[in-house]
């Protein structure tokens, strides 16, 4: 972890600029300033802390709204006058109510989206949901699912159809999340093995 030693806050009157992002979807929340207090609350806290220019003063995101920045990691940039906060959003992070400072929608570009709906249904069940209901019918339910959608992709691999191959393929991606949900793997996990193998070959 950096300390505020290493960093030069003498470049703009005791200040650099912080960017925050999201640790999970990547997606830039804000932009604010510290100076060398601002950065040990920070540290300490485990959430970010800046120094708000028009207050005068330290000001932890969220000390108002509860919408807190938990701080994942934080890094500076090659010239140590710029950091960045890779922090975990408890709600929206503008003041206007908006997920990011820039009006961007604060959702992963990936299929992990997906994965975050399904974890949301776990946290928050929803009537009548289809996600919810595989979620209740248990393990075996499930696995019988993941395994039905692989037939019905290999036999649609076999025809010509590509809307068709498409679509079973995303049947199978489904079921196949909600089935890790369900055995408590994060697809993070599963890409880390993949990463690795790769790394190993």
């Amino acid at each position: 972890m950096i300390t505020a030693s290493q960093l030069k806050f003498n470049k703009l009157n005791g200040l650099i600029p912080c960017i925050v992002q999201d640790a999970t979807t990547d997606i830039v929340l804000m932009l604010g300033f510290m100076n060398s207090e601002a950065f040990d609350k920070t540290i300490k806290e485990k959430r970010v802390t800046f120094y708000s220019r028009s207050k005068q003063r330290l000001w932890t995101k969220g000390e108002t709204s509860g919408n807190f920045l938990e701080l994942i990691e934080i890094l500076h940039d090659c010239d140590e006058d710029t950091l960045l906060s890779k922090a975990k959003p408890r709600g929206p992070s503008c003041h206007t109510g908006a997920d990011t400072c820039f009006n961007e929608k604060n959702e992963s570009k990936g299929i992990s989206f997906l994965e975050e709906i399904i974890a949301d249904r776990k946290r928050n069940p929803k009537s009548g949901s289809y996600t919810n209901s595989l979620l209740d019918s248990g393990i075996n339910k499930v696995a019988q699912k993941v395994g039905e959608e692989a037939v019905e992709l290999v036999i649609e691999a076999k025809d010509n159809n590509k809307e068709l191959f498409v679509n079973e393929a995303a049947d199978l991606m489904y079921h196949y999340l909600v089935l890790l949900s369900v055995k408590g793997v994060k697809l993070s996990e599963i890409e880390a093995v993949l990463r690795q193998r790769h790394l190993s070959r």
